[in-house]
């Protein structure tokens, strides 16, 4: 047919009504051509599902796996009624969905060589500035590489996640940027954040700016010994047992983990998201006060660990007048009876404890038999949570009303499905403990430990009505040497244990602690921690002043030399 023929009959399809007849004659007319097929409608063009519909087999396999025994037909059934949602979800794929603001203009750094990093404690530099006036000018600051910063990698110390950079800013960075700061770049952290020690992660051990064959600590490793090394003036951290406590007491810094809840985890890789903190390292009390000041605080829903009445002092302010007389300082019994630890370190914890007498303090023994089973606690539920919050879904948690990081939650999917062998030895033993404790047992050894738990909170809250303090030693020994390339699986596993048994419990209660260095033993530091109630801040951060000042008379006090 010529271009200027006109057809003498149209294509209509059953139940066509006359406007559309209309419509395909006016097209044919228009084009000089018949149409075969169907009359012009408004349709989508084409466009690749984002979620394909199951076969029969991988329906069938599921099947299998979830113990249902199912016909072909039955299958087949579920098959077809699976159809609609299928549809739904790839409608719902194309919907734009909210995210976390990205304020600041930024270009992505780079990798550092070794004159930058001798200690290795930092996996990404860059230089990202915040607001021209605010409480943080001036101050350069360090997150931790489990902490989104958008355009800048991402890789929670592990092999897997390599590739991964983050399209939004986490709330903390936000915060920071808003008042101020400068974020000079991303620290080295422990493999997916589990380990207290600092040679797990990958792109290799964090060495301790006091003694580089030994470990800095973990997992915030390259936080703790960044500030040690005096790159930064403060720095953020994780603490899911220990994580920012730990470092902090092994490269004499001062670490933080606030109350569970004062400072939104959103826009940060969940380990576990009972124990999950963010918080604060800084050179002095006064740092992380400042710096916990501009982070903390309710993050509108966004966080689900957080509650809507959350109160955030002026802890600069408060604690300027650091006077500890009628304080009541509670020495924990079980915290200085651990079967790990040097003597010598817990001679310099205690005496420190026992000199603020003499300043006004009321100093006495407390016990609390249930410290000891807090670490029985933590192991109950933490291999079944962690895998099922971070191997499992992505780091995002799953069943929260808050902000889900979907990029963050695919991208650990997929990385674990396709680079499963890419972790520690620990991340290993994890997944195996998590899956067979959950194929078993049917979490009933998760719910045995969280349980456990509301009776520790309650007997910390009764110890804590004697008195306004608890205080033990962070880690009961000096840094640990870090292992040889030769090391066997054997001591990978004990060198990446750090004794946690004095910083676990208050992460599975929430209550809030921060790590004061008080001295060194053979030139390594020690660090005492102080606890108190929960969103207690302002006294906690208090009494770890009045010691500060009172310790940086003799910063360098050492009480034995071998």
């Amino acid at each position: 047919m010529s271009r200027k023929q006109v057809p003498t009959s149209y294509p209509v399809e059953e139940g066509q009504g006359e406007e559309e007849r209309q419509e395909t004659k006016r097209r044919v007319i228009q084009n000089g051509e018949r149409i075969h097929e169907h009359p012009v409608r408004n349709k989508a063009p084409y466009s690749s599902p984002a979620v394909h519909m199951p076969s029969i087999n991988q329906l069938g396999e599921i099947a299998r796996h979830c113990n249902m025994d199912l016909s072909s037909d039955e299958l087949k059934a579920y098959r077809t009624q699976m159809k609609r949602t299928i549809h739904t979800l790839n409608e719902a794929s194309r919907l734009p969905e909210p995210t976390l603001p990205v304020k600041y203009p930024r270009i992505p750094g780079h990798k550092p060589d070794s004159q930058e990093n001798p200690y290795n404690a930092w996996t990404h530099v860059c230089e990202i500035r915040g607001a021209k006036r605010g409480k943080l000018l001036g101050k350069r600051i360090a997150v931790k590489d489990n902490i989104a910063v958008a355009g800048v990698p991402l890789m929670n110390g592990c092999h897997a996640l390599e590739g991964y950079v983050p399209d939004f800013d986490a709330t903390v960075v936000t915060r920071i940027l808003d008042q101020g700061g400068t974020i000079i770049g991303k620290t080295r952290c422990e493999d997916l954040c589990y380990s207290g020690s600092s040679f797990t992660g990958a792109g290799g051990p964090v060495l301790n700016p006091h003694d580089t064959t030994r470990s800095s600590g973990g997992s915030s490793s390259g936080s703790a010994a960044a500030i040690a090394a005096g790159d930064v003036d403060m720095a953020l951290g994780t603490d899911q047992g220990g994580s920012i406590r730990l470092p902090a007491a092994w490269c004499g810094v001062y670490g933080m983990k606030p109350t569970y809840g004062l400072v939104p985890y959103t826009g940060a890789m969940s380990l576990e998201p009972t124990v999950d903190h963010i918080g604060p390292l800084g050179r002095t009390v006064d740092d992380c006060a400042l710096l916990l000041e501009v982070i903390a605080g309710y993050d509108n829903g966004l966080d689900h660990r957080q509650h809507p009445n959350i109160r955030v002092p002026q802890y600069t302010k408060e604690i300027q007048d650091c006077r500890i007389e009628e304080e009541r300082i509670g020495i924990l019994i079980e915290g200085f009876t651990t079967e790990c630890g040097d003597s010598m370190v817990k001679s310099l914890v205690y005496d420190t404890i026992i000199q603020l007498r003499h300043h006004g303090a009321q100093v006495e023994d407390v016990s609390v038999p249930m410290h000891k089973l807090g670490y029985m606690a933590y192991a109950c539920f933490a291999a079944e949570g962690i895998n099922a919050a971070m191997l499992q879904n992505g780091g995002g948690g799953y069943g929260h009303q808050g902000y889900y990081p979907s990029s963050m939650i695919s991208q650990v999917g997929k990385a674990f499905k396709s680079r499963p062998n890419d972790a520690s030895h620990r991340t290993k033993l994890t997944r195996l403990l998590g899956e067979y404790l959950k194929k078993n047992y049917q979490g009933r050894f998760y719910a045995k430990g969280r349980n456990l738990v509301l009776a520790l909170r309650h007997a910390y809250d009764r110890a804590l009505q004697e008195v306004d303090i608890l205080a033990m030693p962070t880690v009961s020994y000096t840094a640990s040497k870090l292992p040889t390339q030769d090391c066997s699986i054997e001591d990978h596993f004990k060198m990446s244990s750090a004794c946690s048994i004095n910083t676990k419990p208050f992460n599975t209660t929430g209550h809030p602690a921060i790590n004061i260095p008080v001295g060194k033993i053979n030139g390594l530091p020690v660090g005492l921690t102080l606890v108190s109630r929960h969103f207690d801040e302002v006294r906690l951060l208090r009494v770890a002043k009045y010691i500060e000042q009172r310790c940086s008379k003799n910063k360098n006090r050492v009480t034995a030399r071998l």
